[in-house]
């Protein structure tokens, strides 16, 4: 029951047109080194506590924006860039802000007048950074991170977007050392302080997520609710119990089938993996594009799955958010391997995708990954060793963050050919081109029906017309307006595909969730033809196209 075949063409790699950008963006923050990005030494820290009551203009326009009070944040950094030895900053405060507001195309304007204004000032130059960022020119931004990171006056934000850069690159070991000095010099700012949290014990990460929490912040309600869930969940594993997700087994690999889904009797509309839950079997749909264990209310009822805490999903789609909760499971069996005490995610039966959920390829992070679909197999083996690293214990991941990644991107003479990708939490991103513009950021889901396009992407690289009979829905329910392109090139790694036409729509909330541009999706219409490798630990993809058996 085969896919109706668009040819998947093997082409060099020198011809993708990446040039520098690749070489520059793939490997970002590898060589600059924690010390080097932190010229100034320590700064005196400001308390954490309420803000000093006499505030300068600048301060207090920092301090509304760190409140979350961002229309008064706005008009205290507009009236500052107006005139005055404040421009640049005032700028450069302006554009966060209009950041945090989602108006990306207004920031980018603001980054720019505060670089004219004050080009040797470095918070101008990291503003300019955080705008190249959200717009997945990493490259850039990171030239930009570096030369604020090297002008007075020390600028913690400068130093944070090192932080994502690394995290990006699985550069972890870095970040940690750059956060930590980013949030010495600047312990109040909520963007700094939240993600340092994540680098400290579960003890001392729940006692400061709670005095985080306790304070004004600028986190949208959502993600504010996020964390706060998150906190029941950290009071369940360190009660009595103090239970945490570990393999039981000896087993350090395994090999299982993959599950054909079907879409009807005769065709195959994805493939996932047999799942024994506290008992219950299960067929999960194998999605690279969602993170952890998501199952339905019934799956959950009939494994008897432990409470912990309310908890909605969102993904794709314009219903807004499934219902649901945080569940703990006493163990879940995949092929040999058995694990205790892992986190579950369940949504209402209505929403779950796949037969009776879906697993997130990100749970398997402590293992090499890979998922061979011409041959319908699923194997988990050994990642190569870390130089000088001890062997951490290996389990299914489950958000603990910088905290227990402590190594840098390592790769093994035996992967020097792989493809880096960027990691944003549970998502991989890879360089890809569309047309011979320039490389856009893509993101890698086999849960995803076909290879997408943005509808930004769309209207820059093609004409679009409306398609009304396209149905396409995810986890948040169905997609409001869908589009379809004209012909269109996609290249990525050592691959290109070309087809008449392609589906796209709105990808700004994955991009807003991810604060990187998303020009567009590689879906199972395109990957089932390959055998993926994935790396999770250190960013490395890759790809086999049997093109005897493809032709």
């Amino acid at each position: 029951m085969k896919r109706p075949i668009a040819p998947l063409i093997l082409i060099a790699a020198a011809s993708l047109g990446l040039n520098a950008v690749v070489a520059a963006g793939q490997d970002t923050s590898g060589a600059a080194k924690p010390e080097a990005a932190a010229p100034h030494g320590d700064k005196p820290a400001a308390s954490a506590e309420a803000p000093s009551k006499a505030l300068t203009t600048l301060e207090h326009a920092k301090d509304l924006y760190w409140r979350g009070r961002f229309d008064e944040a706005r008009g205290e950094y507009e009236a500052l860039s107006k005139s005055g030895p404040d421009t640049g900053a005032g700028y450069a405060g302006l554009a966060r802000v209009l950041l945090k507001q989602k108006k990306v195309a207004e920031a980018e304007a603001a980054a720019i007048k505060a670089m004219e204004a004050a080009p040797d000032l470095s918070t101008t130059h990291s503003a300019r950074g955080e705008v190249y960022f959200r717009q997945g020119k990493l490259a850039e931004a990171e030239k930009e991170f570096l030369a604020a990171a090297k002008l007075p006056p020390p600028d913690a934000r400068a130093l944070f977007g090192l932080v994502k850069i690394s995290l990006a690159t699985s550069n972890y070991k870095m970040a940690k050392a750059r956060l930590e000095v980013a949030h010495r010099w600047e312990p109040r700012d909520p963007e700094i302080r939240r993600e340092w949290l994540f680098t400290l014990s579960l003890e001392e990460r729940l006692k400061a997520l709670k005095e985080y929490l306790g304070s004004e912040t600028n986190d949208d309600p959502e993600d504010r609710g996020s964390l706060a869930n998150y906190v029941v969940v950290l009071e369940d594993r360190l009660g009595k119990a103090k239970h945490r997700c570990k393999l039981v087994t000896a087993v350090k690999s395994t090999q299982i089938n993959l599950q054909p889904l079907m879409l009807d009797a005769k065709r195959i509309r994805d493939y996932g993996l047999s799942v024994n839950i506290n008992g219950t079997g299960t067929k999960l749909l194998l999605d690279t594009g969602a993170g952890g264990i998501v199952v339905n209310t019934k799956v959950a009822e009939k494994a008897g799955l432990r409470r912990i805490v309310e908890m909605n999903a969102s993904g794709i789609g314009s219903k807004g958010a499934a219902s649901g909760y945080i569940a703990n499971a006493d163990s879940i069996k995949i092929g040999e391997l058995e694990f205790q005490g892992c986190p579950v995610h369940v949504i209402d039966k209505k929403r779950a995708l796949g037969d009776d959920g879906l697993i997130g390829a990100d749970v398997f992070e402590d293992f090499l990954v890979d998922i061979d679909f011409p041959n319908q197999k699923f194997r988990l083996s050994e990642l190569p060793p870390l130089p000088d690293e001890k062997v951490r214990e290996v389990a299914l991941a489950s958000q603990e963050g910088m905290a227990e990644r402590l190594h840098d991107r390592y790769i093994a003479p035996e992967m020097k050919d792989w493809e880096r990708v960027f990691r944003f939490g549970h998502d991989l991103l890879i360089w890809t081109s569309v047309n011979n513009t320039p490389v856009r950021l893509f993101l890698l889901d086999t849960g995803a029906f076909d290879n997408l396009v943005s509808e930004a992407t769309a209207r820059e690289v093609s004409k679009v017309h409306g398609d009304s009979d396209m149905i396409v829905k995810g986890i948040s329910g169905r997609v409001d307006k869908v589009y379809r392109t004209g012909e269109l090139n996609i290249r990525f790694a050592r691959f290109q595909q070309k087809r008449p036409d392609f589906v796209a729509f709105d990808l700004t909330r994955i991009s807003d969730e991810e604060g990187v541009e998303v020009g567009g999706i590689l879906g199972i219409g395109m990957l089932w033809l390959l055998e993926m490798k994935i790396d999770y630990r250190d960013g490395l993809v890759n790809f086999k196209y049997d093109e005897n058996r493809f032709h």
